[in-house]
């Protein structure tokens, strides 16, 4: 009997997995500082966040591991200069400034860089026309 092929579409991310160190100290930067909605939390070291449709898992693993691998991040945002400067407000400290990545035909992509509490790379980025 022949498999019928299935069809893949890979449009939407639906969530993200995150590890952490601390779910606590984790909930507050990604709720209270990047202003994330909180959806909920779950055992046995798991919050969950809405970000415009898509769930980012923060999960504490059984284990933790100074060689902990991270999902990169990257946040789209309309002004990333007057972002940056809110989050500065709130205590978040960026690698560099926000630079231009690449001049598309119809668009500039800036980017700026920082990190959260357990050191996981974040990324904000902008499409400028």
């Amino acid at each position: 009997m022949a498999c019928k092929e299935a069809v893949v579409n890979l449009h939407r991310i639906g969530q993200i997995s995150l590890p952490i160190s601390s779910l606590e100290q984790s909930i507050i930067f990604y709720r209270d500082v990047l202003g994330m909605r909180f959806l909920f939390q779950a055992p046995p070291g798991l919050a969950f966040f809405d970000c415009d449709g898509v769930r980012l898992m923060l999960d504490v693993p059984a284990k933790s591991s100074p060689e902990t691998l991270s999902s990169l991040l990257y946040f789209s945002v309309d002004d990333i200069d007057a972002t940056c400067d809110v989050l500065v407000e709130r205590g978040v400290r960026f690698e560099a400034k926000p630079h231009l990545v690449a001049k598309l035909p119809d668009h500039e992509l800036w980017m700026a860089f920082f990190r959260d509490p357990d050191r996981n790379l974040l990324a904000l980025m902008c499409e400028r026309r």
